[in-house]
């Protein structure tokens, strides 16, 4: 019988924490985020995420022409396409690489899907700060919208490290579509 490694499996233990992925987000030129192949489609979904934001933000300028709606709409539908191959490029490596333990508790989301939904809350807070490119903010204060974007990113970020750990610990197992 062949082992995890001769099968070319490695454990759920290889997934990338919360504190990674919230890094890959962050930076850009980090060179460890090339080091796992999630880490660098994650900050790829961030860059869709931003791309999707500012066209959105010019279709719905008041001054936008019928024309730049249209360019702005096409864009938003073209970003969430490579989202969406982005997700399932996820998705495939946990099929590929995560063993799922008969059993466990099926988790209602894919972890693609999940670490979208972190790079879309990472991005509106950061332009809930104006923030637009992705770096470390150390703001004093926070406005309502700041507190509740950040609020509702450390719950995702929380969210994944529970889920992660409850793969790891084989009380869970990831959709494999």
């Amino acid at each position: 019988m062949p082992t995890e490694y001769a099968t070319g499996r490695i454990g759920a233990d290889e997934l990338p924490s919360s504190t990674a992925l919230l890094s890959a987000f962050r930076e850009p030129d980090n060179p460890n985020r090339h080091r796992h192949r999630v880490l660098a489609v994650a900050r790829e979904l961030v860059e869709c995420h931003e791309r999707r934001h500012n066209a959105l933000l010019a279709a719905h300028a008041p001054d936008a022409s019928s024309s730049c709606v249209t360019k702005c709409l096409q864009l938003v539908d073209d970003t969430d396409a490579h989202r969406t191959d982005l997700v399932g490029r996820i998705d495939n490596w946990v099929a590929s690489h995560v063993q799922h333990r008969t059993g466990a508790s099926l988790h209602t989301e894919t972890l693609g899907a999940v670490i979208d939904r972190m790079a879309a809350k990472w991005v509106a807070a950061q332009h809930a700060l104006g923030i637009s490119a992705p770096v470390d903010p150390h703001p004093l204060q926070l406005d309502d919208d700041a507190q509740l974007q950040w609020s509702r990113l450390a719950e995702l970020a929380d969210g994944y490290k529970d889920l992660i750990t409850d793969v790891i610990e084989h009380r869970r197992r990831l959709p494999v579509w």
